[in-house]
C-alpha cells in the first residue's frame, strides 16, 4: 500500500488550507464532506491519507474534486452572498487541472 511521506502530508495540508480559504469553506465543511470524526487537521489528513493508500494519487485528487462538486451543488441552492474570493467555477477548474496533472504524472492521461 502506498503512503504519503511527511513532505507530501505537509504539502497536502498547505493545499487544503489554501483551498478552504479560497472557496470560503471551513475545516468543519471538509469534515462533513469526508465524514471524518473531527475537524482537526490531523484527522482530516488521516482520512485523506487512507484515500491515497487505497486509491492512489489519482483517487485522492478525484475525491477532492468530488467534494468541490458537492460544495458547488450546495452553493447553487443558496442566494449569492459574495463571500468566496474566487468563483466556484474557478476553484473547480483548479482542481480539475490538478487532477489532469496528476493523471499525466502517473501516465493515465
Amino acid at each position: 500500500m502506498a503512503t504519503l511521506t511527511d513532505e507530501q502530508l505537509d504539502d497536502l495540508q498547505s493545499f487544503l488550507k489554501d483551498w478552504l480559504r479560497h472557496s470560503g469553506r471551513t475545516q468543519a465543511d471538509l469534515r462533513r464532506a469526508l465524514r471524518a470524526s473531527s475537524i482537526r487537521m490531523p484527522v482530516l489528513l488521516d482520512e485523506l491519507a487512507r484515500v491515497y493508500s487505497r486509491d492512489g494519487l489519482t483517487g485522492l485528487a478525484q475525491r477532492l474534486c468530488d467534494i468541490e462538486s458537492l460544495w458547488q451543488g450546495e452553493d447553487q441552492g443558496i442566494d449569492g452572498d459574495d463571500q468566496a474570493p474566487i468563483s466556484l467555477d474557478d476553484s473547480l477548474g483548479q482542481l480539475d487541472l490538478l487532477l489532469q496533472e496528476i493523471r499525466l504524472d502517473v501516465g493515465e492521461a
